[in-house]
């Protein structure tokens, strides 16, 4: 986890995130990966 952005490093995820993914719906997991690209988008 990057102590700054509080995302992983490898998945660009939130703690949260990664916690709730197990049981998270495809629409929730659509909504993880659409603000993913958002974060990338914002970092570089």
């Amino acid at each position: 986890m990057n102590p700054q952005t509080g995302l992983c490093e490898g998945c660009w995820r939130t703690i949260d995130e990664i916690v709730m993914w197990g049981t998270a719906d495809n629409d929730k997991k659509k909504a993880v990966w659409a603000e993913i690209e958002r974060r990338q988008q914002a970092l570089f």
